[in-house]
């Protein structure tokens, strides 16, 4: 138990590393997902477009919806931007702070998914084989208007009878692939310079906002998970006295039945100050509430002092 108490720890006290590899693991596992992803496109005029934006651009929807859900920022972050202002100011800096780096780690995913279907190339086919301009592709000059586009719309079934000899079929698969990997390219070298432009222009701003936005933000996160923690070991103990109590207050029953009493405050000894003077259900309701609607500010210069 105390190897995991330790690795709880590490997690909890690196949430931000730990955020970084659950987004590299999300990339990967969409990586791994498409490679056994069994493609197979309707090959008909009016649904070839539709399966083919739909595999290339839901499941980024739905990765992208993952990384939020496992950060847990994203909660603290619409907490702190939804809660009364109280005693303490909210800094929408922090906020902003907060949703960026939230939304960057939730992108990395959907990202890797779009550019790993668009060097494949398969996607793009399926959604525009039956738009493409048959004049430009000899083997299509001798059928009609609505054979052509059933024809167009066959080529990315290559075991389909109709294009299994068909000479065009490559040459139309081809210039497909083609546009879809130079898309694919260019939106990873796009992202590559924008990152470095990122990374070696970050200096040229304002340093110490960027500081001060970054801090916040972790004390925000771990401020709430203390309290979490604080009010968990506060329900352990208040819980603890109450039972005591019941057990007190049945002393004669015990005792016709030879049960031996645990004395009152047995085995939480030093610990009766954590329950700050509070003793019953409504206490407890009125320090959340002041918790959450007056949020003290941020000096303790007070218990300094003290």
């Amino acid at each position: 138990t105390d190897h995991f108490r330790m690795i709880f720890q590490y997690f909890q006290s690196n949430s931000e590393s730990v955020m970084n590899g659950i987004c590299g693991l999300l990339a990967l596992a969409s990586i791994k997902t498409y490679t056994c992803f069994d493609f197979s496109c309707p090959c008909l005029p009016w649904y070839n477009m539709a399966y083919g934006f739909g595999i290339m651009f839901v499941p980024p929807v739905a990765l992208f919806l993952c990384g939020l859900i496992l950060n847990r920022q994203s909660l603290v972050m619409l907490e702190e931007w939804r809660r009364p202002q109280g005693h303490r100011k909210k800094d929408l800096a922090v906020i902003r702070y907060m949703c960026s780096s939230i939304v960057q780690r939730a992108m990395v995913a959907p990202v890797v998914w779009i550019i790993v279907t668009l060097l494949d190339g398969k996607c793009l086919i399926c959604a525009f084989s039956a738009s493409m301009d048959p004049k430009k592709f000899v083997g299509f000059a001798n059928a009609s208007l609505v054979q052509v586009q059933q024809l167009l719309a066959k080529v990315p079934c290559k075991d389909d009878e109709l294009m299994r000899n068909n000479t065009s079929r490559k040459a139309v698969s081809r210039y497909l692939r083609c546009w879809s990997q130079a898309l694919g390219w260019s939106i990873l070298l796009i992202l590559i310079v924008a990152a470095f432009l990122a990374r070696w222009l970050r200096p040229c701003f304002n340093q110490a906002t960027l500081l001060q936005a970054h801090h916040w933000s972790n004390y925000i996160d771990i401020e709430q998970r203390i309290f979490e923690e604080t009010c968990c070991e506060h329900s352990r103990l208040f819980a603890h006295k109450c039972i005591l109590h019941f057990f007190e207050s049945m002393r004669q029953e015990i005792k016709l039945h030879s049960f031996s009493l645990p004395r009152e405050g047995e085995g939480a000894e030093g610990k009766e100050d954590l329950l700050w003077g509070i003793t019953d259900h409504d206490q407890v309701n009125k320090l959340l509430k002041m918790w959450y609607y007056e949020k003290p500010p941020l000096d303790v210069s007070q218990v300094t002092q003290r």
